[in-house]
């Protein structure tokens, strides 16, 4: 569980089921300062993940948040057999302020997170132009269905923020060669899920 002393602005993701506790749920986001805006979207977990989070879904809703500690205490909401998920960002990375709706989130996760490799990460992003905020985080998540195994990297979460007005399919090309770069330098970025956000709900 999360640290309920302490205060992080995040993300939550949560399976889109196209039934009433789904509804409910967004209308109570709808009215929470706490929610700065509401997607909904298709994910694309890696092969790699898949084993440790069973019954995932294809489309979920994605909300950015302020405290963690709102989310967290209505998180009976929104646990079910499906997997939810929290991301709380440690440490914001980058961010600039740019006309393009947010249309991408692609997250990764590392196997080390020493100093120098998330000053490398954040420097590099800096130069990207589509990358709109990026953070390190770590995650929780929310499941009647307890994991067989438990994801090892879950508190080295590295979340880009891409606002670019291609397709959906050109914006992962477009994160997948920042982490091909950083790959050159010998930072492996795995992909955990992409994130395609369709419709903004708030």
């Amino acid at each position: 569980m999360l640290n309920k002393d302490t205060k992080y602005h995040g993300y939550v993701c949560v399976p889109y089921n196209h039934d009433k506790a789904t509804l409910d749920l967004k209308d109570m986001w709808n009215l929470s300062r706490n929610i700065k805006s509401i997607y909904f979207g298709t994910v694309t977990f890696s092969n790699e993940i898949k084993p440790y989070f069973p019954a995932l879904t294809n489309h979920y809703m994605m909300a950015k948040f302020e405290n963690s500690q709102k989310i967290v205490k209505d998180a009976d909401k929104f646990t079910n057999t499906s997997p939810s998920f929290v991301f709380s960002v440690d440490e914001k990375l980058f961010e600039r302020n740019m006309d393009e709706e947010q249309k991408f989130v692609s997250i990764y996760y590392l196997e080390y997170d020493d100093l120098d490799i998330v000053t490398d990460i954040a420097n590099t992003i800096g130069k990207k132009e589509k990358i709109q905020q990026s953070g390190l985080a770590h995650m929780d998540l929310f499941c009647h269905d307890i994991p067989k195994f438990t994801f090892p990297y879950k508190d080295k979460i590295v979340i880009l923020e891409v606002a670019d007005n291609r397709s959906h399919q050109s914006i992962c090309k477009y994160c997948d060669k920042i982490s091909y770069d950083m790959s050159r330098k010998g930072i492996i970025m795995h992909n955990f899920a992409s994130l395609s956000l369709l419709e903004k709900l708030k």
